[in-house]
């Protein structure tokens, strides 16, 4: 960009990954209009007030230093965890899930912050953390606790996705700061042990029906299959290149249930077919490559871990959305961010991004870098 005529803050700025965001978020905002049955409203206007909200947001974070993360890492975390707790006390109680603070100026779902603020805590701990003892007790069991008491709070809400969520990000960043891969593959072999009591002793009924029905949709397809059975006709039928813009039978229709929220991918593969999937896969991959880079490039081991950590929590949003929608994992209530209509993980992800570009800002400080 021209010196002189374009703020230096505005030329500095890292623009792949802004881009990037522009065309998943771009792309919602069509297929949203399409749901709608070709109307801005209900869901594609306020999609786009959100996103131009969220990404000022993000950009406004990214001027803040790396340090100040750093600083706000442990009490980030209580704080949220005290919120979590009150959730339990006061929270309001929507759908027979207990999720939310009304602190009157906002619905707040605390279990949404937990998902950056446990790795923020997690990479904090691991930055303090003599070198020689990431092979000991001391590297395990303290991220161990600070991720499972939240992990179990949000269970209890019950919010199975999050919970997971929160797990995955906090196992992420444990596995990144080089704790020994035997301890990971025990935990493997311990889940698999567990799993079967925790299907009968700490699953509601509604989860457990929601398990036998990703591993058998068809035994009650009008029923509680039915999500996943129409999510599969609907992308099944979109072919190679879709039926077209504002052509989805299923979601026009209404047999997709929730073909703007959980399940939009399967409205927008109709419609835009295979092309149109591999568009939003490669560019979330093409995203996470750029946090990656950030990682490797980063000058502390705190930068390191957040940004890969952060990376990885875009990458489980998006994961385990896709794997939902296909019937390759059981329905969790995980939605496509910047792509799903609502502001919570549009949200969650657009403060990752800004921290992620905070972390990027400082190592181009440091050491004039460029990627």
């Amino acid at each position: 960009m021209t010196p002189g005529i374009v703020p230096p803050a505005i030329a500095n700025l890292s623009w792949r990954p802004i881009l990037l965001l522009l065309l998943i978020g771009g792309f919602g905002a069509i297929v949203l209009y399409s749901a709608a049955g070709g109307s801005m409203t209900p869901w594609a206007q306020s999609h786009i007030i959100r996103f131009g909200v969220f990404l000022t947001l993000a950009l406004v974070i990214s001027r803040i230093s790396e340090t100040f993360w750093k600083d706000i890492a442990f009490p980030l975390y209580v704080v949220v965890l005290i919120l979590l707790i009150g959730v339990e006390v006061v929270g309001g109680i929507s759908g027979g899930s207990q999720r939310w603070l009304d602190l009157g100026f906002i619905r707040l779902q605390p279990s949404e912050l937990m998902k950056l603020a446990i790795i923020l805590a997690c990479a904090r701990f691991y930055d303090l953390l003599p070198a020689g003892e990431i092979r000991g007790w001391t590297a395990i069991w303290p991220p161990a606790v600070a991720v499972g008491f939240p992990a179990l709070l949000v269970i209890l809400q019950p919010d199975l996705g999050t919970a997971l969520m929160i797990v995955a990000g906090g196992l992420s960043v444990m596995f990144l700061a080089g704790l020994p891969l035997r301890l990971f593959i025990a935990g493997v072999i311990a889940i698999a042990i567990i799993s079967p009591l925790s299907y009968f002793f700490l699953l509601h009924e509604y989860q457990r029906k929601r398990v036998l029905i990703f591993l058998d949709p068809e035994n009650d397809p009008l029923g509680a299959g039915y999500h996943i059975t129409q999510s599969k006709i609907a992308i099944g039928s979109g072919g190679v290149f879709g039926k077209g813009f504002l052509n989805g039978s299923q979601s026009h229709l209404e047999y997709l249930p929730e073909g703007h929220t959980d399940f939009v991918f399967a409205t927008m593969a109709e419609e835009w077919g295979l092309l149109g999937g591999l568009v939003i896969i490669f560019s979330f991959i093409a995203f996470i490559r750029w946090a990656m880079n950030v990682s490797t490039n980063a000058k502390s081991k705190f930068g390191k871990l957040t940004a890969a950590g952060l990376g990885m929590t875009i990458f489980f949003y998006f994961t385990i959305n896709l794997m939902m929608v296909m019937g390759l994992a059981p329905v969790v209530g995980i939605p496509l961010p910047m792509v799903s209509h609502g502001g919570t993980a549009m949200l969650t992800v657009m403060l990752c991004v800004g921290i992620i570009l905070s972390i990027e800002r400082e190592n181009r400080r440091i050491g004039g870098l460029r990627y």
